[in-house]
């Protein structure tokens, strides 16, 4: 019974941990989607980008856009993935 609680604890860490440090990003360009290991921990597991390949500027965005596009410069823009 105890071995079983002590595989179950091990399995939800590993859980969280990859929730955490693991997402699913949507290229801002192709229509693909990319697995990367995120540089902080955070509980947002998908990525994606409003703005797109537009000429659309982020103030012109609503307030949950914004907060997403500032998501993605962050984790994806500014660590070199979406290119």
């Amino acid at each position: 019974m105890k071995r079983k609680i002590v595989i179950g604890i091990f399995i939800f860490s590993i859980a969280i941990t990859i929730r955490f440090f693991c997402g699913v990003y949507h290229h801002d360009e192709f229509p693909e989607e990319h697995f990367f290991i995120k540089h902080r921990p955070i509980w947002k597991w998908t990525f994606y980008s409003p703005i797109k390949m537009s000429d659309t500027k982020i103030e012109e965005l609503s307030k949950e856009e914004q907060i997403e596009q500032k998501y993605f410069n962050e984790f994806i823009r500014d660590q070199g993935l979406s290119r």
